[in-house]
């Protein structure tokens, strides 16, 4: 039933004038799914409250209720057939509701509170939807969708997912929101969070690390306290993110993964001076996939003592900065700044490698990231010890990758158990910190197990991305075509 609500919604979303990527999609859908949920916890609260014999007072005034505006009832409990439509309705969006939601911002007690993040939603994304009958449609299909059970929460966060990792397919950037989640898995895995533990993304995006180390200190068969479940809910999961679809999309995507009120913040990471970080400013564990190649200003560079453009080099010295003496890193970045000799990734490297333990580094195959021309490592490092040894995994899959042949869990497998041990194997090694040069810090490694084989494609091969580039041809000429 979700599943079809949701492709009903994308095709309600086509056609309509304000629409024309998947990035439009999820950022349409995403501030009425946050409303019906925050409607469906609001019911929760008044429940409870009478259960208690207690007064609930709801966070939003009754004419801004998803009851009152979005889908009113009849006594009989029927959709009212009055309810606002066409450019009633769009106008009564754009110019009241939107309005009185941000207004939430300046009436909260602190940023970490529901009130601020219903401000901040609505200050920073817009109604683009044109046609008020198309909103109307739309809002008849979100109002199908329960957040009643976790199963029912559960599916709608798959879902969730889908939709996001069809605007990393986008273009428009959209591959900045999404990290391939079989590599997140593994990642999470490796590092080994725990309860009780802060875990920070100061690049969060859509927060898909947050997300699984959330799934991971779940799972099945942990059995869980009531202060444990509290503890993850309120003082656990920590991200920061800059751009506003993905701050929007990060809070969804928390929320319908079960984490009510998620620790977010909407700021740029790199402006903090990282003079200025303390001890209670610190975590446990950091897991990222910080964006590259950003050029970012003079005046956010002066925040870091080493002082580069290069965006990732800015985030991986403030990951460093910010971990806790004995927390452990797992993060994204070009393999490039394995061996990069400007100044910047020379300095960078030795102060790596001389305040963290880097444990592990984890090669990643092109292809890794849909539609990013870069090749990727891991970073696996531990605050506090210098390193001694670094363990070296090159991932082959032992196939191209593309949309229709993404990384899977079974790809990383290998890895993770491998890691556990630093074991040697055809794809595994170790490099001495000793052997590594005092002058450049120089981390690139070849395999010395047999080192990288040449994979040629089959006719049938080079067929099927042929056909591929041709249906992502087509597709980029239809949405021309509809803004023509």
């Amino acid at each position: 039933m979700f599943e079809q609500a949701f492709k009903n919604i994308d095709d309600v979303l086509w056609k309509d004038a304000g629409c024309t990527s998947e990035l439009d999609y999820t950022e349409q859908t995403s501030w009425m799914l946050f409303l019906k949920y925050l409607d469906a916890l609001e019911h929760d609260k008044v429940m409870v409250a009478q259960m208690e014999g207690k007064k609930y007072t709801q966070i939003l005034d009754k004419p801004y209720r998803w009851e009152t505006w979005a889908a009113p009832k009849g006594k009989d409990g029927k959709p009212d057939l009055n309810a606002l439509t066409g450019d009633d309705l769009r106008d009564f969006v754009n110019q009241k509701l939107f309005p009185y939601l941000h207004s939430f911002k300046q009436k909260a007690s602190g940023p970490n509170t529901i009130e601020y993040k219903i401000g901040e939603i609505f200050g920073e994304i817009k109604n683009r939807i044109q046609s008020g009958y198309n909103l109307r449609e739309i809002i008849d299909h979100i109002d199908e969708l329960r957040f009643g059970s976790q199963t029912e929460k559960h599916e709608l966060s798959h879902l969730y997912e889908a939709k996001i990792k069809n605007m990393g397919n986008a273009g428009r950037n959209g591959g900045e929101y999404y990290t391939p989640r079989p590599l997140i898995r593994a990642i999470v895995k490796v590092v080994q969070p725990r309860i009780g533990e802060k875990i920070y993304d100061g690049a969060v995006g859509s927060a898909g690390f947050l997300c699984e180390a959330f799934e991971y200190l779940t799972a099945k068969g942990k059995k869980l306290t009531t202060k444990d479940l509290t503890t993850l809910q309120t003082s656990t999961f920590y991200g920061k993110e800059k751009k506003s679809l993905a701050y929007v999309i990060a809070i969804m995507n928390m929320i319908l993964h079960g984490i009510e009120a998620p620790n977010i913040l909407h700021t740029n990471t790199l402006t903090e001076n990282l003079a200025d970080v303390q001890e209670k400013d610190r975590y446990d564990v950091i897991l990222a996939n910080p964006p590259f190649g950003g050029k970012e200003r003079k005046e956010v560079q002066q925040n870091f003592p080493i002082r580069t453009g290069e965006t990732a080099f800015l985030f991986l010295q403030h990951f460093i900065k910010m971990l806790k003496a004995g927390g452990r890193g797992g993060v994204v970045i070009k393999n490039t700044f394995l061996s990069n000799t400007d100044n910047a990734s020379v300095s960078l490297r030795k102060l790596l490698l001389e305040s963290c333990n880097l444990h592990t580094v984890l090669d990643c195959p092109g292809g890794t990231f849909q539609g990013a021309g870069v090749k990727t490592v891991v970073l696996f490092f531990e605050k506090g010890s210098k390193t001694r040894k670094t363990w070296y995994y090159q991932l082959d899959p032992g196939r191209n990758m593309g949309k229709t042949n993404s990384l899977n869990d079974a790809d990383l497998a290998e890895f993770i158990e491998l890691q556990k041990t630093f074991a040697d194997s055809p794809k595994s090694w170790s490099v001495d910190a000793k052997t590594i040069n005092q002058t450049t810090f120089e981390l690139s490694s070849k395999n010395p197990n047999g080192g990288e084989e040449i994979t040629h494609l089959s006719p049938l091969d080079i067929i099927d991305e042929i056909a591929e580039l041709d249906a992502e041809s087509a597709e980029v000429l239809v949405n021309i075509r509809a803004l023509l």
